[in-house]
């Protein structure tokens, strides 16, 4: 199908200040939901823009693995979509830690203070920039999680968390 319309883009519906979550429930547009996946589409932006610089297939898997992320996060965990959605799992933490490790073995890191953005190149600067968007949208999926008393998110922090860590291993050595 293409698009070719405004009203295939843009419903309108979001002048009045709400948007809806992919289980159709309404929300201000300023609640935490969507500061949590506005957070992680920057994040995914930022890697995008990244991958210009170190076009590494690895950036593209965690792009997916975001979008599987954001569809988890906007979707209401009692509502019968949720039963349908790919969900993040430890297998993907995994997959994140078995590279820092690899990464580790063959580029070992001194133990010092790295300053952000000013090691070795502009993907390095890039991949830091996106570390730090990686911890605020943690931090902004612990509000919510407190918010809402979701206890279906475990696995997200978790890979978040990793998440970070692999981008900051990647910085000094991209």
């Amino acid at each position: 199908m293409l698009i070719n319309k405004l009203s295939q883009i843009s419903t309108k519906k979001g002048d009045s200040g709400t948007s809806k979550n992919y289980s159709n429930e309404e929300y201000s547009k300023d609640y935490t939901i969507f500061e949590v996946l506005g957070t992680i589409d920057e994040l995914s932006s930022f890697l995008g823009l990244t991958y210009h610089y170190w076009e590494s297939q690895l950036i593209k898997t965690i792009q997916e693995h975001l979008q599987r992320i954001s569809s988890q996060v906007a979707t209401n965990p009692n509502s019968k979509n949720y039963q349908k959605l790919e969900k993040i799992t430890e297998d993907e933490t995994t997959i994140l830690e078995d590279f820092i490790k690899v990464y580790l073995r063959k580029y070992p890191l001194n133990n010092t203070f790295y300053l952000p953005g000013s090691e070795k190149s502009k993907a390095g600067a890039y991949l830091d920039v996106s570390r730090a968007i990686t911890r605020r949208s943690e931090r902004r999926l612990v509000a919510l999680e407190k918010l809402e008393k979701r206890t279906d998110l475990k696995e997200i922090k978790m890979y978040l968390n990793r998440l970070s860590d692999l981008l900051f291993v990647l910085s000094i050595n991209s």
